[in-house]
This record gives C-alpha cells, sequence and structure tokens, in this order.
C-alpha cells in the first residue's frame, strides 16, 4: 500500500514539473505581428517545436458595464447578454437573429493529450458543455438592444452553420446538416428534421465547426470542414471530406469537394455583387510563434491550398514526408494574411452596410485569439480594404479590441460576425456570453458620422 502512495506521489511530482515546463515554454515571435499580414506578409523561417507553445489567456469575462474598445468613429454597446458560448449568427428576412449557443462536442482525446487539451479549453472559457440550440432574438422596439428571446431549435450536435433557402432552414452540426420547415415569423420549430448530408466526425474531431453557405441561386449548400489533426498526424484516412469546402448538390443530396487542402477553413461569404465568395483559414501550429499565417481568401472550385503537405503557395512542412512536390505548381496560393496564429473564425463584408468609412468596402473578420503564440495575437475584430478591382490590400484595420486586459487575461474572445437589418455590426462573444453592437458614432443633429 505504502509503495503503491509512494508511486502515485512520484508520478503527480513527474506530471507536475512537466506540467509546468509544458506551460512555460515555448518559442517567442521574433516580429511584430502585423509583418506576418497583408498580401505579402513575411515568412520566416520554420522553427519545429516538439511541444507546441503555450500561451492561453485565461477568461475573466466581463463586469457589469464593461466592453471592448470601438475604433475612432464608432461606439459599442451589448446587444444581447447572459448567452451560452455564443457563436454563428443568421439575419432571417424579417429582422429577427438566429445565434447558436454551442460548444465543442465531448472531446474523446485520451492520455496525457486528452488532459493538457480539457485543461488548455477550461482555461480559455470553451471547457463547458455544449448548449446545443439556436436561440432567437428579437428586438422589438428597435432600440438596438434585445428584448425577447426563444428557443428556435434544441437538442443539437454543436450546431453552428445555419442558412435559409425559400421555407426551408438548414443547419450544419458537427455530423450531419438538416433541413427543416420554416414560416416567416415563427419562433420555434418543432417539425422533424429531415437529413441533408452525413459529414466526417470521426474522433478525435478536433475541429468542429461546420459553417453554412447558400449559393447564390439556391441550389446548394457549402459546408466548411476542418482537418481532425494538425498536419495529417493521425492518418490520412481520418481526414476524408475535412480540411476542404464541401458543396452539396440540394435536389439530390450528393456530396462532392468543392475546394480542399485548407487546414481548418470556418467563416464562409460572397464578396456583395460578386460570384465569390471567400472564407478565413486557421493554418498549422508549431513552426514558431511567427509561422504560418492564418487567412482569408476566395475559394475557387477544384483549388487545393496545400495543406497538410505545404503552405502559402508551395512552403514545404518539414515535418511531413517529401512527397507531392510536384503538386506545389497547382496549387493556390491564398489571397490575404491575418496574421500568425490569430485564430479567424467570423467573416462578413460591409459593402452596403452602415460602417460607413473607412470600413464600407471590405471584409470583417473576427480573429479569436491565439494559444500558442508568444505575445498573444488576434483577440479583436479587423476590417480588410478590397479595392475597385474587388480585392484584398493594406494591413487589416482594427475595428474592435480590449479584449485582454493588461494582465492578458481574456475578458471576452470575439468569435462570428454578422449585420443587423439597421447596418450595425454584430460580434458574438463567446467567453464574455455577449453579443456586441458596433454602429456610428451619433453626431451633432442626431445624424451619423460618415
Amino acid at each position: 500500500m505504502l509503495k503503491h502512495l509512494r508511486n502515485v506521489t512520484i508520478l503527480l511530482i513527474i506530471l507536475g514539473v512537466a506540467a509546468g515546463y509544458y506551460f512555460t515554454r515555448g518559442d517567442t515571435a521574433r516580429l511584430p505581428l502585423e509583418a506576418t499580414t497583408g498580401v505579402e506578409p513575411q515568412l520566416t523561417n520554420v522553427r519545429s517545436e516538439n511541444f507546441p507553445t503555450i500561451n492561453v489567456a485565461e477568461a475573466e469575462p466581463w463586469g457589469e458595464g464593461e466592453g471592448p474598445l470601438a475604433a475612432d468613429g464608432l461606439v459599442v454597446e451589448r446587444f444581447a447578454e447572459g448567452l451560452d458560448h455564443p457563436r454563428t449568427m443568421f439575419r432571417l428576412p424579417n429582422g429577427d437573429l438566429l445565434v447558436a449557443e454551442t460548444n465543442s462536442p465531448p472531446r474523446t482525446n485520451k492520455g496525457i493529450e486528452g488532459w493538457f487539451l480539457r485543461n488548455l479549453m477550461s482555461k480559455a472559457g470553451a471547457g463547458t458543455e455544449s448548449a446545443n440550440r439556436i436561440s432567437l432574438l428579437r428586438d422589438t422596439d428597435q432600440d438596438g438592444q434585445v428584448d425577447e428571446k426563444f428557443t428556435f431549435l434544441e437538442n443539437l450536435n454543436s450546431p453552428f452553420g445555419m442558412a435559409l433557402i425559400d421555407e426551408t432552414f438548414y443547419v450544419a452540426d458537427t455530423d450531419a446538416v438538416y433541413a427543416y420547415p420554416y414560416a416567416e415569423g415563427e419562433t420555434t420549430i418543432t417539425a422533424e428534421s429531415r437529413k441533408v448530408a452525413i459529414l466526417n466526425a470521426k474522433a478525435p474531431n478536433n475541429h468542429w465547426t461546420r459553417d453554412l453557405l447558400a449559393s447564390q441561386d439556391g441550389k446548394f449548400l457549402y459546408i466548411s470542414v476542418g482537418s481532425n489533426s494538425n498536419i495529417g498526424e493521425n492518418g490520412m484516412e481520418l481526414e476524408k471530406e475535412r480540411a476542404a469546402i464541401l458543396r452539396v448538390e440540394l435536389a439530390t443530396n450528393k456530396k462532392a469537394i468543392y475546394a480542399d487542402g485548407m487546414r481548418n477553413p470556418v467563416g464562409m461569404a460572397y464578396l456583395p455583387g460578386t460570384d465569390k465568395f471567400y472564407t478565413v483559414v486557421n493554418e498549422r501550429d508549431m513552426l514558431g510563434s511567427d509561422m504560418v499565417p492564418d487567412y482569408l481568401t476566395e475559394v475557387r472550385w477544384g483549388s487545393h491550398y496545400g495543406w497538410p503537405w505545404h503552405f502559402w503557395g508551395g512552403h514545404v512542412d518539414p515535418r511531413i514526408d517529401a512527397k507531392n512536390l510536384d503538386h506545389r505548381q497547382y496549387e493556390r496560393r491564398p489571397d490575404y494574411a491575418l496574421g500568425a496564429h490569430t485564430a479567424p473564425l467570423g467573416l462578413a463584408f460591409s459593402h452596403g452596410q452602415a460602417l460607413g468609412k473607412p470600413f464600407n468596402t471590405g471584409a470583417i473578420v473576427a480573429r479569436h485569439g491565439s494559444w500558442n503564440r508568444k505575445p498573444l495575437s488576434g483577440y479583436d475584430v479587423v476590417y480588410v480594404n478590397f479595392n475597385e478591382r474587388g480585392v484584398p490590400e493594406g494591413k487589416p484595420v482594427t475595428i474592435l479590441s480590449g479584449f485582454t486586459n493588461e494582465e492578458e487575461m481574456a475578458r471576452g474572445r470575439p468569435a462570428m460576425v454578422a449585420f443587423d437589418e439597421t447596418g450595425a455590426l454584430l460580434v458574438s462573444d463567446d467567453v464574455g456570453g455577449i453579443i456586441w453592437r458596433v454602429s456610428r458614432k451619433a453626431v451633432t443633429g442626431g445624424a451619423a458620422a460618415e
């Protein structure tokens, strides 16, 4: 008995020392974050890590009256609060807002890896059980604050993406896409679902989010599905129909890969006035704090973006067997870098909305924030300008900041973005349980600033 207790004590000491080493070591960035952004980011030599750099901003949610900081000319207010890990938002034709209150499905990672992952998620404010519901929020008096909330759908499985085509509402759970009949104005759906597509959610299902985008003609659904690993280290057989944008033909439920080689694509949106759609992608880890930049890119049919063998237009990942080198000539280079390890999730375009200049013709991106970079990166909402030719340019401009404090505690984490019916920007904050509303600051006479 004493021998057993002694062995347990020794094991706990070893684990404690290992954990201390694990959480305090790591690679420090040698470039400012801005250098890893833009059309031509600075790419350094990779610094391979046996263990990832760990630098998690511990969650300490907002207090009463506290909130993030808006850019000059803008004001930020609470649109809705008291939500359970709000992520994706979808505006219905009548102005009602749907929000997915959702989180990762139960983690199946075993051993030390599972223990570390669970602790990291808990520290970052993502360790809670998923609410698995979609709520409907209504601002009845249009004063910029929600005054009615309804349970629209429940008993889902880590829901994320939403789409509406005519009188059919679509939801992407982590393992399947479902369709429901919908009538405008209803606050709850009770009808049985119809399965549209099965999605690969095999364990460990590390990247669990599945966003949805309806094609402009209403005939297809696009589905963003992240990889099941960092660089395919668990075997590529687990990556079937992952690290890709899938397309489902709704008349037949036929599913196909539309574009792939993207480690973890999340938010998707059409560039207004065009038939082009874009996504934001979380790139690979454990190549140092300066590499590899996450990115925003147009999604083109049949394109491959390099994962897991290559990144940013053909650069070789040295950790992977050097094969498929000839494939690099066919790979598409991303359009715009969003910074190393910033974890972009949400994407929307500001054309025709009410943010005004200089935020009126570009992409709005929510950068959820790093867990493996020193110093922290992301934890903000940025604007990427698109020029008259419809391509991104310049450097990201901050719209919303202050999600971390001087002690690098995360007061919140911006997740997804959308616009309300007035053209104000909505930002879901999953750690804070809040949806923030960003609008033009009023000037003398009650008008909004230009």
